[in-house]
């Protein structure tokens, strides 16, 4: 017997490639080999620059600026304020290195944050809480949810956040609090819980814009549904399968926040995760019932295209039973027999053409009187 022979497989289909890049499969095979802990970026590959915004306040006022270099912001771990330190942009891992050796954090931390498709999770380092969440936007003309990742990382004084890209996120209310002084008597965890809850209230926005689009595909569907309208269906059960991966992971990191014995949570801050905790559960609750009314919809579609088949096939029925005697009728008329009755009969084309044409009318009749109709 000769040796098995082993054909290396490759999915080279554009579907298959955009699935493995949309879960992150890809950039997790390229760190194959690597130790525990090496940093290396597994998003994609950008040029922009890092952009480092800082928020300290106190009861005594706040501070606003942007820091000029990641030394900047090396005070504010040791400062008696609160400091909210936002950094647009995980791209470049020396920024992201240099940060986690000052404050302390552990490199497998680190290696989470420069992965941008990792699973919503918390995790209680004692000395600082890592907690990582999926911000999501929706785009009305594409009709696409794109999702960037938020790590962030809450210390006794200090709350660092890590986004993908500069230039959108949903945390300007929690801005505006701080600039209008409604957070100077809290604390980091607090800031924290804000930071959370702004993210979760977007999810409602999203479903909002959703629940719309499905609206108008019921009208279609009930109205003129086509192959076009087939593709909508898919294409926004792809979203809810997309939406339902990054909002139930985040139902365990707001119970496990909840049930968190930290030194870092302040007893008061507790009713607060309890009710960003309601609002996901709301968030879940909302995209099931979603998922259910698309299942409902393809069921319909598929329903609709059946019947209008089945309308068309009784209509061809109709007519091809209706022609059945006629064609009988035409057919003993058509054999080329020298003496035939009625041959010579003056009328009797005319008077044949009527009498086709009241068996016509009689099975008409009788058709609708089945209601076949």
């Amino acid at each position: 017997m000769g040796k098995k022979r082993y054909i290396p497989v490759r999915i080279g289909s554009r579907v298959g490639s955009k699935l493995v890049e949309k879960l992150g499969i890809r950039e997790r095979a390229d760190k194959i080999g690597l130790p525990p802990g090496a940093l290396v970026h597994t998003g994609e590959k950008k040029d922009d620059k890092v952009k480092i915004t800082v928020f300290d306040y106190d009861a005594k006022g706040y501070e606003e600026k942007v820091a000029k270099s990641v030394r900047a912001v090396f005070h504010y771990k040791k400062t008696p304020s609160v400091s909210w330190i936002n950094i647009d942009g995980i791209h470049d891992v020396e920024i992201v290195k240099t940060i986690g050796k000052k404050f302390d954090i552990h490199p497998l931390i680190l290696e989470d944050i420069l992965n941008p498709y990792q699973r919503p999770k918390v995790e209680d380092q004692d000395y600082y809480i890592f907690i990582v969440l999926k911000m999501l936007q929706y785009n009305s003309e594409s009709a696409e949810i794109k999702s960037e990742q938020v790590s962030i990382i809450v210390g006794k004084n200090f709350v660092i956040s890590f986004q993908e890209t500069a230039g959108w996120d949903v945390f300007d209310s929690v801005r505006e609090r701080i600039r209008k002084g409604r957070l100077c008597d809290t604390g980091t965890d607090y800031l924290a819980y804000a930071l959370i809850d702004a993210v979760v209230d977007n999810y409602f926005l999203i479903l909002e814009g959703i629940g719309e689009k499905i609206e108008d595909l019921e009208e279609e569907l009930i109205g003129n549904p086509t192959q076009g309208t087939l593709h909508k269906i898919y294409g926004l059960k792809k979203e809810m399968i997309h939406l339902r991966k990054s909002v139930w992971p985040l139902r365990e990191v707001i119970s496990s926040l909840g049930r968190s014995e930290s030194k870092l949570i302040q007893s008061k801050t507790y009713i607060y995760l309890r009710d960003v905790y309601d609002h996901t559960i709301q968030v879940i609750d909302a995209v099931e019932t979603f998922r259910d009314m698309i299942a409902g919809m393809i069921e319909i579609y598929l329903s609709s295209i059946s019947n209008r088949l089945n309308e068309v096939m009784k209509v061809l029925t109709i007519f091809s039973t209706i022609f059945i005697p006629l064609t009988f009728i035409v057919g003993i008329y058509g054999m080329n027999f020298r003496y035939m009755p009625e041959l010579e009969m003056p009328l009797g084309y005319y008077t044949l053409m009527a009498f086709m044409g009241v068996v016509s009318f009689l099975m008409l009749t009788y058709f609708r009187r089945k209601r076949w109709l």
